[in-house]
């Protein structure tokens, strides 16, 4: 799936719609990050004042009460700054976290649900960087607006009024510096901004690597595969470092041009000062006045070009997240979309034609019907598309053409979510939450009593190895359920979906991890979770599937036969051929 391209106002628009909620939290950090800007700016003019009073004193005992006033009216104006800026971060300290909570909120919502096919193309450990990453790059450009380019506004504004009062020429020199300086990192940031881009997508893709290799553990030990995963790892790293190296070395050439520029200006203007001064038109406490209003501007103009940067890094990071937020969903409820009402769970696939690539079909114009509460098993080769039909009915893909009916609705123009409330599936490798066995039983049923719980777990035939367990149903299964055997997980799922007792229930293989004891002992389970349901069960095991109703073969997404056990045994066909490979195999 192509992500979508987009800008650095489609970012900020994302992040205003969260801000909005909190809009008085961010207007008070904005007016006290103001008043306390606003009184140091005005510091280097009382410092003018205390130096012209030391010049023109005719005794120390004469210019004391004026000196110590305008010592104290600095003190405020310190003091000022500091306390409005406390109220600045108290206030962000509720303000930020909300947003970013909002944001990590939105993004989770976004990508859950998106299709099944998104996830499948989609590194888990990336999408969660993703996810990180949008709220962190919140947090920097919000960092970054109210402390630096907010006050920068600010001190800019101010010095210049100050200093063009005193010479409207030093302030229009400091100005178009000023202007230029801006300018210069702006457009090296954007220029800078590609390999910034760059740098975050390799370390999403540092990150898929980690996720991907931790996950299969397994295999890699199994198929000594350590010295293969580390040289892959050292390539992306690799890669990642040089990216890293290049744009930490293009930031530092443009510091080594910042400090020029910086000396520049300072000897400009004092030599300029110098001038005025010994022409009578300055006085000694104006250079005290220069000196602050230059100090304060290389000090916001240094950490400008930082802060450009930066916050153009955090862009980056942002884009792919947002990118994910602006990608329509393959699969989405069209307008209208009523909700599905199941009463008998008869299902009609009617010239149903889907394919992963265009140039190839799995089913073309495939026709069948189910019968409400009808138990059907779909057994064909590998490859002839059982499971695509399962993955079909509850739309985790759409059919290119044809239609799919459960009882008299067309599942295209119903909500999915009651679609899938409609429908039971116990896959053929049940991945559990990391969460306890009570909880992933009841994620079939939020609301059942744990006495439901425990009576579904009984049925399933799982309560047994569930209560030996130290913890017993408060027992936590580990990620993807790793703690369990695959049969115990299998069990699990089996008591989940008979706790959902949904009308409608798939099988895909749902005692292909068991053993030929612990299948046995869910038999009788299965019958009583397919009882008064339609069931759809997907084999390859064809001794499981001797008590259906009916069984189709499909071979080439095609129906190729249908029947029961022993009438498909009378044909001289593909089903008499996988059950003789398979009889034989169970007999050597």
């Amino acid at each position: 799936m192509l992500m979508t391209k987009v800008s650095t106002g489609q970012i900020f628009k994302i992040f205003l719609k969260q801000v909005k909620p909190f809009r008085g939290l961010a207007f008070l950090i904005l007016a006290s990050i103001a008043l306390a800007e606003g009184s140091l700016v005005a510091v280097p003019w009382f410092y003018k004042k205390f130096f012209d009073t030391l010049t023109a004193a005719g005794s120390p005992a004469e210019a004391m009460p004026h000196l110590v006033s305008l010592l104290l009216a600095i003190f405020a104006l310190h003091g000022g700054h500091w306390i409005f800026y406390r109220i600045a971060n108290l206030t962000n300290n509720h303000f930020q976290p909300r947003v970013m909570v909002a944001l990590q909120r939105q993004s989770f919502a976004n990508i859950l649900s998106h299709s099944y096919s998104f996830f499948a193309n989609n590194f888990v450990g990336s999408l969660v960087r993703k996810v990180q990453r949008l709220a962190r790059s919140f947090e920097d450009i919000s960092d970054n607006a109210m402390r630096h380019f907010f006050p920068l506004s600010i001190t800019i504004t101010g010095s210049l009024i100050a200093l063009y009062m005193r010479s409207p020429k030093i302030a229009l020199i400091t100005a178009i510096w000023v202007a230029l300086f801006i300018l210069g990192n702006y457009l090296v940031s954007i220029w800078k901004l590609k390999y910034d881009e760059r740098k975050a997508a390799k370390d999403s893709e540092v990150t898929g690597v980690i996720a991907d290799a931790f996950t299969n553990s397994t295999n890699i030990k199994l198929f000594t595969s350590l010295d293969n995963e580390r040289s892959l790892f050292a390539k992306v790293t690799d890669e990642y470092r040089r990216l890293q190296t290049l744009t930490w070395n293009l930031a530092e050439i443009n510091d080594a041009f910042q400090i020029g520029f910086i000396i520049i200006i300072e000897f400009a203007v004092m030599y300029l000062a110098v001038g005025l001064w010994s022409r009578g038109q300055l006085t000694i406490g104006d250079f005290a006045l220069f000196q602050g209003y230059l100090i304060s501007l290389f000090n916001v103009m240094w950490n400008l070009g930082r802060i450009i940067r930066r916050s153009y890094e955090s862009i980056a990071d942002a884009k792919e997240m947002v990118a994910i937020l602006h990608t329509p969903f393959e699969i989405a409820d069209k307008n209208g979309a009523k909700k599905l009402t199941v009463k008998n769970g008869g299902i009609i696939f009617k010239d149903a034609t889907f394919g992963y690539r265009s140039n190839r079909n799995i089913l073309d114009k495939f026709n069948l019907k189910i019968s409400p509460r009808e138990k059907v098993a779909f057994v064909g080769p590998s490859g002839s598309g059982k499971s695509t039909l399962a993955k079909l009915i509850l739309r985790f893909h759409d059919i290119q053409a044809g239609k799919i009916i459960i009882d008299k609705q067309d599942i295209s123009l119903v909500t999915q979510n009651s679609l899938r409330e409609q429908i039971s599936l116990v896959p053929q490798d049940p991945i559990l939450f990391h969460r306890t066995l009570r909880e992933n039983i009841r994620y079939g049923r939020p609301q059942a009593s744990d006495a439901a719980v425990a009576l579904a777990a009984s049925q399933a035939r799982c309560a047994n190895f569930i209560e030996k367990l130290s913890s017993g149903y408060d027992t936590y299964v580990g990620e993807r359920g790793i703690k369990l055997s695959g049969g115990e997980r299998q069990r699990v799922a089996i008591a989940r979906a008979i706790l959902k007792n949904a009308p409608i229930l798939i099988l895909d293989e749902a005692t292909s991890s068991l053993d030929s004891e612990s299948e046995a002992l869910i038999q009788e389970a299965l019958e009583v979770l397919m009882k008064d349901k339609t069931t759809i069960v997907i084999a390859h095991r064809l001794s499981t599937i001797l008590k259906m109703d009916r069984i189709v073969v499909i071979d080439n997404g095609q129906v190729a036969a249908m029947g029961t056990h022993n009438e498909l045994m009378r044909e001289n066909g593909l089903y008499k051929k996988l059950w003789e490979i398979q009889s034989s195999g169970f007999l050597k």
